[in-house]
């Protein structure tokens, strides 16, 4: 069944159509690419799905729910989270420490809670501990815990990125560019932890330049061009289709 569900979904910017009533379905327990030539509107409709911008005009439902007109922290509360293309996260704390700020229902946000120092908060805490511990070795990064965010290299900037995601407990991530500007031994690694991700659950809906790496992961594919789907099949199908290599690569005249 589909766990997203994106209908006619529309976005311009000073009269410019960047959405063009765009319909997708992203299934529950895969990991789906979403790929197209640069200016297709990819990077927009992961703003729009996540309440970053809101749509013109469509529909978009998670889970079952409408969620067209939410805001962001309204989509992240139902378990929908989106990474950036530049890893975000607050470069002076050290990675456990980001990793730990994006645990939900945190007893210091309630006030009470922060200064009784309940049986139960302090259980949260630790739960919240150890599931930073356990996000920190799927991603490789346990050896850089006590390091801060800005002595991090980029693929790993780009794994903490993609920890932060994780520790709000999503159902689906929507990740824009995770392997961009990493070092080819990196990519493979992000590439493993992604599959690793999906089989512990999570849905993963993936835009990506990077051609070998959405054959090598993706379940199904999703093309874009001007703000309108395209297309959508396996890897092999959408490489193979005369549309697609147009798109990518122009007409001739």
């Amino acid at each position: 069944m589909s766990l997203l569900e994106v209908r006619g979904v529309t976005r311009s910017f000073y009269g410019v159509h960047a959405l063009n009533g765009v319909d997708i379905d992203v299934e529950a327990g895969k990991l789906t690419g979403l790929i197209g030539p640069n200016g297709a509107g990819k990077t927009t409709l992961f703003n729009c799905i996540s309440g970053l911008i809101p749509a013109d005009g469509g529909s978009i439902r998670f889970d079952g729910s409408e969620i067209t007109h939410m805001r962001p922290d309204q989509v992240t509360g139902r378990g929908l989270v989106k990474t950036f293309q530049i890893a975000r996260g607050f470069p002076r704390l050290t990675v456990l420490e980001n990793l730990l700020l994006y645990g939900p229902d945190q007893p210091g946000e309630h006030v009470m809670a922060a200064l009784t120092r309940s049986r139960s908060a302090l259980a949260r805490e630790r739960q919240i501990m150890a599931r930073a511990f356990e996000i920190a070795a799927m991603l490789n990064l346990t050896r850089v815990l006590n390091n801060k965010a800005s002595d991090l290299s980029g693929g790993q900037k780009k794994l903490l990125e993609i920890g932060r995601a994780l520790m709000s407990e999503p159902k689906l991530i929507l990740l824009d560019e995770p392997a961009a500007g990493v070092n080819p031994t990196l990519v493979r690694e992000i590439g493993e932890r992604l599959r690793a991700i999906v089989a512990s659950g999570i849905t993963l809906l993936l835009i990506e330049h990077q051609m070998d790496l959405i054959a090598r992961l993706c379940d199904h594919v999703i093309v874009m061009a001007e703000g309108q789907r395209l297309m959508e099949g396996s890897f092999d199908e959408v490489a193979n289709n005369l549309e697609v290599q147009q798109a990518y690569m122009g007409r001739r005249s």
